[in-house]
């Protein structure tokens, strides 16, 4: 392991410390030990992977999906102050759709060197866009709220009242992979892309992998957002609109 560079590296999370710091955005702690605790839990995987990777029988990737969905529902509660359980639903909803498709289509197997990494990126890349689809969804309903409120109270169902925030949410939290499907290949060599290039696999052999990875981003990214505004949109027929 190299120590020198992981420490050096340190020095790309101190430039927005000390510039949040200057700014006065009041995140700067919460980035700093972020950065920390993302050390200890990836060199923390680093040993871990050595035995998971020795694992012969799927079945035994059911506690592991599991465990990392519990987790991903913890951070996502945390984050946007949101109902737990609706969190992991949708979190490991996503998994369950979508782990079987990329099996069944071929475009990876069940040996744990691949299986292992692609389920993180799915949960991984759905936490983020349910966490962007309920803040986004929330912030649209506060600013609606009158409107939301005047749909209800001539008898539309909240399903309608809340249809037009929903989009606008589902829109705004696919402007990542919007963005990234623009530039990838042109402005961006993409993190898969470039770790099978510098382990030595040919050109379009990582482009293979990479497209079908970033095609599962899609699904993923739309599913949560998806998911993301029903989980809102329960959590208004059980609380009432606005909520907080």
């Amino acid at each position: 392991m190299e120590w020198s560079v992981i420490f050096a590296s340190l020095i790309l999370v101190w430039m927005p410390v000390i510039g949040g710091k200057f700014l006065k955005i009041g995140i700067e702690q919460e980035l700093f030990f972020n950065s920390l605790r993302a050390m200890g839990q990836l060199i923390l995987l680093g040993f871990l992977l050595k035995y998971l990777f020795q694992i012969d029988d799927p079945i035994l990737y059911i506690p592991l999906f599991l465990f990392m969905t519990l987790y991903s529902g913890y951070v996502a509660c945390k984050r946007v102050h949101f109902s737990y359980w609706k969190g992991v639903l949708v979190i490991g909803g996503v998994g369950i759709v979508l782990l079987p498709v990329i099996v069944g289509t071929g475009i990876i197997n069940l040996s744990p060197n691949k299986f292992i990494p692609i389920m993180g990126m799915v949960l991984g890349h759905s936490l983020n866009t349910y966490t962007q689809g309920v803040e986004r969804l929330k912030r649209e309903i506060e600013l609606n709220r009158e409107l939301i409120e005047s749909y209800i109270s001539i008898g539309a169902s909240l399903s309608i009242a809340l249809k037009t925030s929903q989009r606008e949410a589902i829109k705004a939290s696919l402007i990542p992979i919007n963005n990234a499907l623009q530039t990838i290949g042109v402005v961006s060599i993409p993190g898969v892309t470039t770790g099978m290039l510098m382990a030595g696999a040919s050109p379009f052999q990582a482009i293979t992998y990479q497209l079908a990875i970033v095609y599962m981003w899609v699904s993923i990214n739309f599913l949560s957002a998806f998911g993301a505004s029903k989980m809102v949109e329960w959590e208004g027929y059980t609380r009432g609109i606005p909520f907080r």
